[in-house]
């Protein structure tokens, strides 16, 4: 089945240049070039992936990013037109999976937008009663990674694909410590460098606040200062 992917940006060029890339790779595109009409398609349709522009005319990106995640857990990528780090964590506390910071390579941007559809999928795939069902338990906590659902003491919790990620690596290698760069390859698939440091911390402290755990008395989530996680 074809994935639907949300393009919202003002700039008329970037947004048609988007659309030709990503139809080139199959894919269904939605694109806007302001929120409201945005808002409309998100409402009617089922969408796999939505890229946002911050500085929309009506409504930010920020603010439809935070509508988006009020319903919906596919993957935002957010497009910052700066590359200044305090965009970047807004968003990714707002609940964006990634950021691209303009100017940017199409190719680069469809490479994310690939790696970003597959976890989503992933994690989304509802698997047939014959499979083998694998649950990753710490207190009470429990991952189930076949049909990626995620409890608190028996009570669902919402997670999007990357804090699910996150999660089932640190629960896989349960006691170890997960240092940044190797979390971040991991996840993400890059090259890590440091300043991507405060990418996986907005997403760990996401997973803590879901967890109803803290950083000073973690009962879950761990931190190893200058190392990495651990649980």
């Amino acid at each position: 089945m074809r994935c639907k992917v949300l393009v919202v940006d003002d700039e008329y060029d970037i947004a048609d240049l988007l659309e030709v890339y990503l139809q080139n790779e199959d894919y269904i595109v939605y694109k806007f070039y302001s929120a409201v009409e945005a808002l409309d398609c998100i409402e009617k349709e089922e969408i796999d992936l939505a890229i946002l522009d911050i500085m929309l005319p009506d409504i930010n990106g920020f603010s439809l990013c935070q509508k988006i995640r009020k319903e919906h857990t596919y993957p935002i990528i957010m497009l910052t037109a700066k590359d200044e780090e305090m965009d970047k964590i807004i968003g990714l506390t707002l609940g964006a999976d990634d950021y691209v910071t303009k100017p940017f390579r199409p190719l680069e941007l469809i490479a994310r937008v690939k790696a970003q559809l597959r976890r989503y999928k992933k994690y989304s795939t509802i698997p047939s009663e014959q499979e083998h069902t694998e649950i990753l338990t710490y207190k009470k906590l429990a991952l189930n990674t076949k049909n990626y659902e995620c409890s608190l003491d028996g009570e669902p919790l919402s997670l999007t694909p990357t804090e699910f990620a996150i999660l089932r690596i640190l629960l896989e290698k349960q006691g170890m410590v997960i240092s940044l760069e190797d979390l971040f390859h991991t996840v993400w698939k890059d090259e890590y460098y440091s300043k991507n440091s405060s990418t996986i911390t907005v997403h760990i402290r996401h997973l803590r606040e879901k967890l109803k755990d803290t950083a000073e008395k973690p009962q879950y989530i761990k931190t190893i200062w200058g190392v990495g996680y651990k649980i």
